[in-house]
């Protein structure tokens, strides 16, 4: 697949997961001793721009485990929310599949870097290293800037941090069918949880880049306190059917409890 090609109408599959998240929406658990989490799905669309079809199926699945485990959540796509009144009421934002230009102007951008500031959480999962292209802030705090991918293929994972509550559930080593993210700009002092094994992926450009920058393996998932906040994220993630699988599900959820504070 070309990366980044635009999706010109939506599927009824797609239009029954907006809907099945719209209604875990309106039926989470709501309690003010619950934490609460904003899950951030906006896409800049036009000509050339990538948007994943996946996004309904993750927000659904993610909103159902964040019940189960009295997570209170809300969706959105409107950048209008990242303000520094509404960003207090949540202890992390999940960016789910964002890409590109996400937020809209300056004062959005720093209303986000004052909640991470203030210790707020962040969680991004798969494109969402595709947000925010030319805001180094925003690199330094994922964790680096989506390069370019190969094609989707089967790889070997390893869980370089088996204790992590991220990670916990993951065998030491196990195969996964995804689209094997490359990203640059990474900040030292990483803590990679997830790596993809290269030495067996099908990719004629990866002499190019990465080459031997990490060994025969590339970072897939990690974490790292960020000025104050905290931030996570996982490549893992292209195919909307992934969602249902529990070991991605814990993944994110382990993830999502690391950036609230929970571990």
């Amino acid at each position: 697949m070309v990366p980044w090609t635009m999706h010109t109408a939506l599927p009824i599959r797609r239009l029954f997961f907006l809907f099945l998240a719209s209604l875990f929406s309106l039926t989470t658990s709501l309690s003010a001793d619950n934490p609460r989490i904003l899950i951030y799905t906006r896409n800049q669309v036009g000509p050339g721009l990538y948007v994943h079809d996946n996004i309904a199926q993750a927000t659904a699945a993610i909103q159902k485990a964040c019940a189960e485990q009295h997570i209170d959540s809300d969706v959105s796509d409107y950048s209008g929310l990242f303000t520094p009144a509404n960003l207090k009421r949540y202890k992390a934002v999940v960016f789910n599949n964002t890409n590109n230009e996400i937020l809209d102007n300056e004062e959005q951008k720093t209303a986000f870097q004052d909640y991470l500031r203030h210790g707020g959480g962040f969680v991004g999962i798969h494109s969402a290293s595709g947000s925010m292209r030319n805001w180094p802030w925003f690199w330094s705090m994922l964790g680096g800037k989506f390069k370019r991918h190969p094609k989707l293929q089967s790889f070997t994972i390893t869980v370089k941090d088996r204790e992590d509550i991220s990670t916990q559930h993951l065998p030491a080593a196990f195969e996964w069918t995804d689209e094997f993210y490359y990203v640059d700009n990474m900040p030292t002092g990483l803590h990679v949880l997830l790596a993809g094994d290269l030495t067996k992926l099908d990719d004629p450009e990866k002499e190019k880049y990465p080459g031997k920058a990490y060994g025969d393996e590339f970072p897939l998932a990690w974490r790292h306190e960020f000025e104050g906040g905290r931030a996570w994220y996982t490549a893992l993630g292209h195919k909307g059917e992934y969602y249902s699988d529990p070991r991605l599900i814990k993944h994110i959820m382990g993830g999502i409890r690391w950036a609230i504070g929970e571990s």
